[in-house]
C-alpha cells in the first residue's frame, strides 16, 4: 500500500513537471515575433533639448478641450508606461476623451549630462516645454499630470510658478515625505553609502544601480510574476500584457549625477521637500504656493512610494479644490493596470473635463 502511495505521488510530481514544461514551451513559442506595441500612439516631436523630447500626440477627436494636458514623467523610467499599447494606454484614452495631450520625455542622460540637476530640469526645461506648448496650442493655460518623480517635479514647478498659466495639477504616486520610504531612507542615512564618491567616479548613477534599488524593495516580485505567467501562458493577451510591464520595469535609465546627488542629500537624507526647504534655482519650494485645483492619486499597495511617503501632500498643497483618489494595485498598475483602465481613468476624465473649458 505504501509503495502504491509513493508511486502515485511520483506520478503526480511527473505530471506537474510535464505541465510546467509544456506551458513554458508554449509560452516561449508565443513570444516569437511578439509585437508589444510600446509607445505606439501617433505623435510628433515638437521640441528637443539635450536628451529631452517634447511629444505632441495627434488628436483623434474633431473637437478638443481648450486646456492642453502635459504629462511629466519620472527621470528614472521610460515614458511609455502611460502608452503601453492600444487599450492599455492612458495617452490614448485621454485623446479619445477629447484632450490635447503633450508629454515630456527626459530621455537617457549621457556622461556629458552629469551636471544636470533640478535647476535645469524644473527651472529651465519644463518652462521651455511650456513655451513650446503655448505656441503650438495657442493657449496660455495648461493642465499638468506628473507620475512618481515626475509628480515631484510638477509640484516644484507649480509651487515656483503659481500665476503662470497652470490651471490644474494631478500627481500620481508622488513621494513627498522621505521618512515614509524606509529602505531608501536607510541607504541615505548609512555612512557606508557615499553618493559624492559615486558621482565623482561614475558621473551618472547607472541604470543597473537604479534597477537594483527598486528590486531590493520587493526581491521576489519578478519570480512571482513569472510563476503567474506560467499559469496563463495559453492566454495570448495576458502574455503580452505581462511582457509589456516586465519590459518597462526592467528598462530603467541612468540618473544624471548632480540630480542624483541632490535627490539623495536633500530629498532622501535631509527630507527638505516636505519642510519646504528644497531649493530650485536658489528659491525654496513651498507647496502652499500651489493654489490651482489639485488631484492626488495613490495606490493602496504601492511598495515604491508607500502611503506614508505620499499622504502628506494633501495637507501641504495650498489649493482649496483638492481631491484624493486611492485605487487598488501597485505603483505600476496605478497608471496602466486594469484598475486604472476601468476605475481611475474615468474619474480622471471627469475631474479634468470639468476644469478644462
Amino acid at each position: 500500500m505504501m509503495e502504491q502511495a509513493e508511486k502515485t505521488q511520483s506520478e503526480r510530481i511527473n505530471e506537474a513537471v510535464k505541465k510546467v514544461l509544456s506551458r513554458n514551451i508554449e509560452g516561449l513559442k508565443s513570444l516569437e515575433g511578439l509585437d508589444l506595441d510600446l509607445g505606439a500612439t501617433p505623435k510628433d516631436i515638437i521640441y528637443t533639448r539635450d536628451t529631452l523630447k517634447l511629444y505632441h500626440y495627434r488628436s483623434t477627436c474633431d473637437e478638443v478641450y481648450r486646456v492642453p494636458v502635459v504629462l511629466v514623467m519620472s527621470l528614472i523610467n521610460r515614458y511609455y508606461i502611460v502608452d503601453l499599447s492600444p487599450g492599455q494606454s492612458l495617452v490614448e484614452y485621454l485623446l479619445q476623451q477629447g484632450f490635447d495631450v503633450y508629454l515630456i520625455d527626459w530621455g537617457v542622460p549621457r556622461n556629458e549630462h552629469k551636471y544636470l540637476n533640478m535647476d535645469h530640469y524644473v527651472g529651465e526645461y519644463i518652462p521651455d516645454c511650456l513655451n513650446q506648448i503655448a505656441e503650438e496650442s495657442g493657449e496660455q493655460e495648461y493642465s499638468m499630470l506628473g507620475y512618481c518623480l515626475g509628480g515631484v517635479m510638477a509640484c516644484m514647478h507649480a509651487a515656483l510658478n503659481p500665476n503662470k498659466g497652470l490651471k490644474n495639477l494631478g500627481c500620481f504616486a508622488t513621494p513627498i515625505n522621505a521618512n515614509g520610504m524606509s529602505l531608501y531612507k536607510h541607504w541615505a542615512d548609512a555612512d557606508s553609502f557615499d553618493i559624492d564618491q559615486l558621482v565623482e567616479q561614475l558621473g551618472n548613477v547607472p541604470a543597473v544601480m537604479v534597477d537594483a534599488m527598486l528590486q531590493a524593495l520587493r526581491p521576489l516580485q519578478k519570480s512571482a510574476g513569472r510563476m503567474t505567467l506560467l499559469d496563463n501562458v495559453s492566454n495570448d493577451e495576458f502574455v503580452k500584457a505581462h511582457y509589456r510591464f516586465e519590459r518597462w520595469t526592467s528598462d530603467p535609465v541612468p540618473l544624471a549625477g548632480e540630480v542624483g546627488r541632490q535627490l539623495f542629500k536633500h530629498f532622501l537624507r535631509d527630507n527638505k521637500f516636505i519642510h519646504n526647504q528644497f531649493e530650485v534655482g536658489g528659491e525654496k519650494v513651498n507647496l502652499k504656493n500651489i493654489q490651482c485645483p489639485f488631484l492626488h492619486v495613490a495606490a493602496a499597495h504601492d511598495h515604491i512610494v508607500p502611503a506614508l511617503a505620499s499622504k502628506d501632500i494633501m495637507d501641504m498643497v495650498g489649493s482649496e479644490d483638492k481631491l484624493e483618489i486611492v485605487v487598488k494595485g501597485g505603483h505600476v498598475s496605478l497608471v496602466a493596470g486594469g484598475n486604472a483602465v476601468y476605475r481611475l481613468w474615468p474619474k480622471l476624465n471627469d475631474w479634468l473635463a470639468q476644469r478644462s473649458v
